[in-house]
């Protein structure tokens, strides 16, 4: 999963649908924003222990870019799919609350800054001659800012995937070309909903060039390799710290102090340990414990990049019905011919001096059919997982694992 440059963890999501049958908003309050998060924070620590494992290597995806993409799929379902995906994202069923408060989560990422550039879009491709719901349609547009935008998957499929590609490309910063392979979006095709999240910010305090150097990078306890190492050594190096018996904690703001970067990492060799620990409970209680401290810091620069069929992974989170051609999405169309057939994830990213680089995309397609005297030294030389945060809210908006930093 080994890639280049930047860091850009662009994920790509998309869910396949094929057919069953014939052929001015108020600003939410912040209690309501918060079970947003909330719900978007405890998917991303299920399908993190679910990719765990079947993945033995580097992980790293978006889970606000699929909480959003599956919020625009919530739209449309009913009954009894509707209570599982509701299950998996815990989304609010009151719709004035739910909508509200994803229009008002997606602004306030949204808004323009000089610190950092923070970039969500979504977008509906629809069958030109397809009888969608226009209250389904108006949702989206008025909501989540995805506009319709006609197609024709059934006389062009493979100019349309195209089409939708490019958007792809454009709105990640050129990060992700070729999403959707040849064949994946068909004459079977009615609707993708795209959503597209770009990143890029530089550190509060970068790190210098000129130190950093070969050292090992325990990828196992008894298995190394050279790694680029990025060092703060110096008397400005204070960051948000803490740690306990079994972990270190340290927060890495970007430009702008609105986002940050959370490294955990276990004391020992022995990631397992701290993933058995992970939720989003116990992130909270650890992030209470951080406290500005002067700290040593040791960071590897890495890149990669990951794909995922999460198709299985939704199923055992609690959603298979999704899945199945007796599925309810009738909000879109006003008929029960529509169910998801799969979900494609994929994500790139870089860590390097000056900062990070983030693109996520999603895409649903739907068809037919404590501080002592002594510095702190935290030394991120063995695997580790780091989360990028939206300060404000506490929203995770990326998560990865490094066990093999590569460039």
């Amino acid at each position: 999963m080994a890639m280049r440059q930047f860091l850009i963890g662009l994920i790509f999501f998309t869910i396949f649908c094929g057919m069953g049958g014939k052929a001015g908003i108020p600003r939410e309050s912040d209690e309501n924003i918060k079970t947003i998060v909330n719900g978007n924070n405890r998917f991303c620590f299920n399908l993190y222990k679910q990719l765990t494992e079947k993945e033995s290597g580097n992980i790293f995806y978006s889970p606000f870019s699929i909480t959003m993409a599956m919020a625009m799929v919530f739209e449309g379902a009913k009954g009894w799919v509707q209570s599982e995906i509701q299950g998996v994202f815990n989304f609010p069923l009151d719709e004035k609350i739910r909508r509200e408060s994803f229009l008002a989560l997606y602004k306030q990422l949204n808004k323009k800054s000089a610190k950092y550039k923070l970039h969500i879009a979504n977008a509906l491709w629809i069958q030109k001659d397809y009888p969608f719901l226009p209250s389904y349609l108006k949702t989206i547009q008025k909501y989540y800012d995805g506009y319709a935008r006609n197609v024709d998957f059934v006389a062009a499929p493979e100019p349309t995937r195209q089409i939708i590609n490019k958007w792809v490309e454009e709105k990640t910063n050129q990060k992700i070309k070729d999403l959707f392979p040849p064949g994946t979006i068909d004459q079977q095709s009615r609707l993708v909903i795209t959503n597209a999240i770009y990143f890029k910010g530089q550190w509060l305090k970068q790190f210098d060039r000129t130190l950093t150097a070969e050292e090992d990078f325990w990828v196992t306890p008894t298995r190394s390799i050279k790694v680029p190492m990025m060092k703060r050594i110096d008397p400005e190096a204070r960051f948000n710290y803490a740690e306990t018996d079994e972990l270190q904690i340290l927060e890495l703001p970007y430009e702008g102090k609105e986002l940050s970067m959370l490294i955990l990492l276990p004391r020992k060799n022995d990631l397992s340990f701290l993933e058995k620990e992970l939720t989003d409970e116990k992130l909270e209680e650890w992030k209470k414990l951080l406290s500005e401290t002067r700290v040593e810091v040791y960071l590897p620069k890495f890149t990669f990049r990951t794909r995922y069929v999460l198709t299985p992974y939704l199923s055992q989170l609690g959603m298979p019905n999704a899945f199945a051609p007796h599925c309810d999405f009738s909000g879109i169309d006003g008929t029960k011919n529509l169910y998801i057939r799969s979900v494609v994830h994929q994500a790139y990213v870089d860590v390097n001096e000056e900062g990070t680089e983030a693109a996520a995309a999603t895409g649903v397609v739907v068809g037919i059919t404590s501080v002592g005297p002594k510095i702190p030294v935290f030394r991120a030389d063995h695997p580790f997982i780091f989360l990028i945060q939206d300060k404000n809210t506490g929203n995770i908006l990326f998560i990865g694992r490094v066990v093999e930093p590569a460039q």
